[in-house]
């Protein structure tokens, strides 16, 4: 769509929507954000103010890239970080909203976030791809088999015994194949563990996408960057160039809205509140 009216963006991505066979939905770290599950800003300040004050950390992506004196004081961070991303954050209800727009529809997931708020939401777990993680499993630091440990008992008893922004060192996990250090499970480097699961989410993802050819379908795209763009944000271009009859993108980014020239037919942006979008797309009464 040429310029950009909101009524008319509303109505267009509705009727996209409502004629769709296939939806495949993307999100980013903008659907968090949007969400309220900020990672810096008052928030981080509230959560980390002595981790700011220690280590002059910016926001808490930063925070897990610190480089840490000791293993206590890195571990004593991401007990804090998971907790209150992962575990202590409820269902929020942005997701929620978007579970309501496309309940009953042939629909798939594809997400770089790792915070599991489209499971805790109710999306079915078959139908989501987590292709950066999840807080919730720790696996050897450099990938030494191929496993992944829940680790909520182990945050929880490591945020309790934390002093002077440490852990005691018996709580410091080592990998139980090579004895090394473990990580959180993101990826972060090479050694980023793709276990059976992550695979079998994978080919689902990979079949769906594969089932969308000549189908209606519509990419609904919320605040992905360019962080990772050759996850979801390019791939989701190449689907629309590639079938701009049957393809429509819509694409809710408040801050990089615009997308490939090419595609400019068969894609709707909205750069304005993405609850306020995703509200107005499941109003009562008037739902596609």
């Amino acid at each position: 769509m040429a310029a950009h009216d909101y009524r008319t963006s509303i109505e267009a991505a509705r009727r996209a929507l409502a004629s769709a066979d296939k939806i495949i939905v993307g999100g980013g770290a903008g659907l968090s954000d949007a969400a309220g599950l900020t990672y810096g800003g008052a928030r981080f300040g509230e959560l980390f103010a002595p981790w700011i004050e220690r280590y002059g950390i910016p926001d808490m992506y930063a925070g897990g890239f610190y480089p840490y004196p000791t293993e206590e004081e890195r571990w004593a961070y991401w007990a804090k970080h998971v907790l209150a991303n992962h575990f202590d954050e409820p269902p929020l209800a942005l997701y929620a909203d978007l579970l309501r727009l496309i309940e009953g529809r042939d629909f798939f997931v594809i997400t770089t976030n790792v915070e599991s708020q489209f499971e805790k939401s109710g999306f079915p777990t078959t139908r989501i791809f987590e292709v950066q993680g999840n807080y919730g499993f720790i696996q050897c630091a450099k990938g030494c088999h191929d496993a992944l440990y829940p680790d909520e008992r182990l945050m929880r008893a490591m945020a309790a015994r934390t002093e002077d922004l440490r852990i005691p060192r018996e709580l410091v996990p080592a990998c139980p194949v090579c004895g090394g250090p473990m990580d959180i499970h993101v990826r972060k480097d090479a050694f980023f563990v793709e276990d059976g699961t992550w695979r079998e989410a994978s080919e689902r993802y990979g079949a769906f996408v594969r089932s969308c050819a000549s189908a209606r379908t519509v990419l609904l795209e919320l605040g992905v960057g360019f962080n990772t763009p050759g996850i979801i944000r390019y791939p989701f271009e190449n689907m629309a160039l590639n079938d701009p009859e049957n393809v429509t993108l819509v694409r809710l980014n408040r801050d990089q809205p615009r997308g490939w020239a090419e595609n400019g037919e068969c894609t709707v942006t909205f750069a304005e509140e993405m609850s306020q979008v995703i509200a107005d797309l499941t109003r009562e009464g008037d739902r596609p």
